[in-house]
């Protein structure tokens, strides 16, 4: 359980769901885990268990949408912790309106905007504040988290988060390239129905009928993406870079 003994690991979308499950795992292993979340609270409150429980672990407050913050947050957890040398973007947000989406011609653009920033800009954010240092020390590991709705058409989300999962598709392709001869991996995941808040918030029926197709028969937990993202940022995964794994029971499986 010494794995990512001593690394520094950043999570977005931390204080809940699977970004709380990430950052659980890469504490249980070793690691000082930075919790980042819009709400400060929550993502203190998350940490504040951690380090109950033996582990070390700290919130900041930041949203990944607005760099000003993203790059404040990242400087004050490299003063408590050091330059993080491993990366999680997994903040994500996909509305809904009564349990549905909006679609593209009733769209508010306000919407779209907001999803493009949080999505796909904020996973951008993240990675400028933190791969210089990772470049510095020729060292470091980043995923992703992208969607089965990045790959594929999928009725139960609108138009903004299927883009904005294929684009981060392309963009963890991008710095795979970019960033490999530096020594840092960059992957993605690709989640499907998995048991979350987000997942809760769906139309009746929506969930079941995407159960029936998942040949596992059953439900992901937070805790499957996190292994998955676990062995992305571990030693085990240091030839490995550029890929995109589906974590979601079979369902849409490519």
């Amino acid at each position: 359980m010494t794995s990512h003994r001593d690394r520094v690991v950043i999570v977005t979308g931390a204080a809940q769901g699977i970004g709380l499950a990430i950052a659980t795992a890469h504490a249980a292993r070793g690691a000082r885990v930075a919790l980042v979340d819009r709400d400060g609270a929550a993502a203190e409150a998350a940490a504040a268990d951690l380090r109950a429980r033996g582990h070390v672990a700290a919130g900041f407050a930041a949203d990944v949408a607005d760099w000003a913050q993203v790059e404040g947050a990242c400087a004050a957890i490299a003063r408590t912790y050091g330059p993080a040398d491993t990366l999680v973007n997994n903040a994500g947000i996909s509305p809904k309106h009564g349990g549905r989406p909006a679609a593209a011609d009733a769209m508010d653009p306000d919407e779209w905007r907001r999803v493009v920033d949080v999505n796909l800009t904020g996973a951008f954010h993240l990675v400028r504040a933190t791969a210089g240092a990772m470049k510095a020390r020729g060292f470091g590991a980043i995923v992703n988290l992208s969607s089965v709705a990045g790959r594929h058409y999928l009725p139960l989300v609108a138009c903004h988060y299927s883009a904005t999962k294929a684009a981060l598709i392309g963009f963890t392709r991008h710095l795979a390239g970019e960033l490999g001869p530096h020594g840092i991996t960059v992957n993605a995941l690709a989640p499907g129905r998995i048991d979350t808040p987000l997942m809760r918030g769906a139309a009746p029926g929506v969930n079941e009928a995407a159960l029936r197709d998942t040949p596992l028969g059953r439900f992901g937990l937070p805790e499957d993406v996190a292994e998955a993202c676990l062995f992305f940022t571990s030693p085990a995964a240091r030839f490995i870079t550029g890929q995109v794994c589906d974590v979601a029971g079979g369902w849409m499986m490519t």
